[in-house]
């Protein structure tokens, strides 16, 4: 292509350009005393009553063009809106492309006036003199190229296709601005509009026509079809997820071999067989052929590649997941495990055994058959009866495992106990407070004991024994019964307040002697699962609160001093095995028993010699430190000088002292129960621990309420369950249920 030359900024303009130049700067004085009307029509735009809008649109190879009227529908006059003209576009390469690209200035112009003007969508009227693109507009069957497609649907969103008419060229308004012109005429009509096509038009009846497509084999703006074949087969091919509906092995066999025999029956009545039955003998081969069937269909999905590989002979690649088993296909197209027994005395079935994927639902199957024949035995025992019978699953450790983790029958003959992280330690056992005013309570014994002597020897009776700690200092005091009866138990609740006074809150579990003694002295009880039931002793300001039943994991801190105390008087008791037991020496055995109890250290003695003391509950009891005869002014403490009455409080000071410092800390850690398990939910199918009979007779039960604690970890439950027709509902603690599910 030739460059045109360079010219000067100050050179006259060459001879063919200056004839245009000319021409169009005279075609300006036209224009000179050009006007428009402030008004769109002769009366208010207000006055309006049925509001219409008519758009005309047209393209040539130079320009666009699209030109809106405000419509009168009483003297059929129009009123000039808006008209623009573009410059043709690049990529609209085509006629065709050029009319759709002026259909758009139209839709753009159409919703300048509906924003500006508040003119409803309804009533705008588009005409266009290009049967092509209104055959575009009004398709509905074929699908067009990207640039047709995009700008089609910019004339939907806001116009549907019933709104869109033809006009001819010669009476389009839109013409006009689609080529150059110095006519004043022209410049009259398009401010005017089509006024004379109009007279013979009424807008408001006019219906459009159905345009359909112009020559749609020719057209290179539609798509071509692509005819795909779909073939619909009446008899989908047989694969293995059928064999998912099927809740056990034998069923599965079984309904195969129903087939197998039912396809044999039909081919005898089509040969004319007189034997119309089944004998013995087919059901044997049925099922053994149905057994064949189903194996070679699983191994075909699943083993695809190694049965290939070697029916041409080829070795299983290094990554095949049953390379290592030196597989075989038998004369019956079986996959079997080749291995290293070939010239063992095995049978067959152990000695190559049949391949079976582990994932697959018919081993999952096969699993839970000889895990039922051996009786719900472990994973050994089930895994070697599966191998005996010459089955090899690949991955059985774990599929085994997983069945039998979610077998209901395991679970209630071997399923665990529930636990749960183990909680933190109350707020009655993290206090400075005087002795004796949080107390845990329980009962032990019995002893006998000489009571009387008689002609024939000496007559015999039990004792009991009441254990009172204290949560916080963690000192004991025991009181001797004579029954395990409330009235017995009361009184050793009144010799305890009138030797270690008044308490705050009692804790204890749900002994009978304990209930009672509560309710007769009406003492406020608190039970964890329920609200108050009883109001509190005013006298004595008490509250009892119990424990969950069968929980005495829950009263460790009394448990545990039971215990102690049971060593620490069997050892007296050995020592003094010839003497005759009564109720006065029992009790002065105690006695020794819980000054024992109250100098054992609460923790590990120090080697050090800055703290020759050892922190024992005795120190605050009876504020004395190690011998009697140790006078309390080897204290290393200036107010144990100054006056007497400040000593008992200095020895308490340093008591709580070292209490917080050393006793405390060592109660941070969690020796067991240390993980959170998931909590138990409402709802849940449990059995639940009865002592007095065999796991297989614990009764089913049902979660119905759970109790959370502080840190919503739930650690008793409420559960109902029924016996002989009777309903019963138990507080339990999650220790004594097992969940099935």
């Amino acid at each position: 292509m030739m460059q045109s030359p360079c010219i000067d900024w100050d050179a006259d303009l060459p001879e063919e350009y200056l004839s245009t130049w000319l021409t169009w700067t005279h075609s300006l004085s036209i224009i000179e005393d050009f006007k428009v009307p402030r008004k769109y029509l002769s009366i208010g735009f207000s006055e309006l009553g049925n509001k219409q809008v008519l758009i005309f649109s047209d393209a040539s190879e130079l320009a666009i063009s699209a030109v809106a009227y405000l419509h009168d529908n009483r003297d059929s006059s129009l009123g000039f809106i808006i008209g623009k003209s573009k410059v043709a576009p690049r990529l609209a390469s085509s006629v065709p492309r050029l009319e759709l690209c002026a259909a758009v200035l139209g839709v753009e112009i159409a919703c300048i006036i509906r924003d500006q003007l508040d003119i409803s969508a309804d009533h705008f009227q588009f005409f266009i003199d290009s049967k092509i693109v209104l055959g575009y507009i009004h398709n509905h069957t074929k699908r067009f190229l990207t640039y047709v497609s995009n700008r089609i649907q910019r004339i939907l969103n806001f116009t549907s296709a019933d709104h869109w008419n033809f006009i001819a060229t010669n009476q389009n308004p839109a013409d006009h601005g689609t080529k150059p012109t110095s006519n004043r005429a022209v410049y009259d009509s398009w401010i005017c509009g089509p006024v004379e096509w109009l007279q013979f038009q009424d807008i408001n009846s006019i219906q459009a026509p159905m345009f359909e497509l112009v020559e749609p084999n020719l057209d290179k703006e539609i798509k071509q079809e692509v005819l795909i074949n779909k073939v619909h087969s009446s008899s989908p091919p047989f694969g293995t997820h059928h064999f998912e509906k099927f809740s056990s092995w034998r069923n599965l066999v079984h309904a195969i071999a129903s087939l197998k025999l039912l396809v044999r029956r039909r081919k005898r009545r089509s040969e004319n067989d007189k034997q119309l039955g089944d004998t013995e003998e087919d059901k044997i081969h049925a099922r053994k052929d149905a057994e064949e069937f189903i194996i070679r269909l699983i191994q075909s999905e699943n083993f695809g590649k190694e049965r290939d590989a070697l029916k041409d002979g080829k070795i299983l690649r290094k990554d095949s997941c049953i390379s290592k088993l030196d597989p075989f296909l038998n004369n019956k197209d079986i996959l079997q495990v080749g291995g290293r027994l070939r010239h063992s005395e095995f049978d067959l079935g152990e000695r190559n055994p049949i391949l079976m994927p582990g994932k697959h639902r018919v081993s999952r199957l096969l699993v839970v058959q000889y895990h039922e024949e051996t009786h719900h035995q472990g994973r050994h025992i089930t895994e070697g009866a599966i191998r005996n019978a010459g089955w090899w699953i690949t991955g059985a450790k774990r599929l085994i495992s997983s069945i039998i983790h979610k077998c209901v029958k395991c679970r209630r003959g071997r399923g665990k106990f529930l636990n749960q992280k183990m909680a933190d330690l109350p707020p009655e056992r993290l206090k400075s407070s005087p002795p004796f005013t949080y107390v845990g309570i329980d009962c032990f014994g019995p002893w006998n004991v000489t009571t009387r002597k008689t002609r024939g020897g000496s007559a015999d009776s039990k004792r009991w024994a009441v254990l009172f700690t204290c949560l916080c200092s963690r000192a004991v005091h025991i009181e001797v019964i004579e029954q395990m009866s409330t009235p017995s138990f009361i009184n050793a609740l009144r010799r305890f307040y009138a030797t270690r006074g008044a308490v705050k809150e009692f804790y204890s579990d749900r002994g009978t002697n304990f209930i009672g003694a509560v309710r007769e002295l009406g003492i406020g009880s608190i039970n964890v699962e329920d609200p108050p039931i009883q109001n509190m002793l005013t006298e004595r300001n008490t509250v009892w609160k119990f424990n969950t039943p069968y929980s005495s994991h829950m009263g460790g801190t009394w448990e545990r001093l039971i215990g102690i105390t049971r060593r620490i008087l069997d050892a007296i008791l050995l020592e003094v095995k010839h003497t005759k037991l009564t109720h006065e020496v029992l009790c002065t055995f105690f006695a020794e028993v819980v000054n024992i109890i109250n100098n054992r250290p609460l923790v590990p003695v120090s080697s050090d010699s800055d703290l020759p003391s050892v922190l024992t509950p005795n120190v605050l009891l009876t504020q004395k430190i190690g011998d009697v005869s140790d006078a309390p002014l080897n204290l290393n403490v200036r107010d144990l000088y100054t006056s007497q009455w400040k000593i008992v409080q200095v020895l308490a000071d340093r008591f709580w002292e070292r209490w917080r410092k050393q006793y405390l800390q060592s109660l941070q850690s969690r020796n067991k129960w240390k993980e959170v398990k998931p909590n138990i939910q409402v709802g849940d199918v449990v059995i639940l621990k009865d002592n007095e009979q065999y796991r297989n007779f614990w009764p089913l039960s049902r979660v119905t309420r759970v109790f959370p604690s502080s840190d919503d970890l739930v650690r008793k439950v409420e559960v109902v369950t029924f016996a002989d027709g009777i309903k019963h509902t138990y507080v339990r603690p999650i220790t004594h249920v097992i969940p099935l599910f």
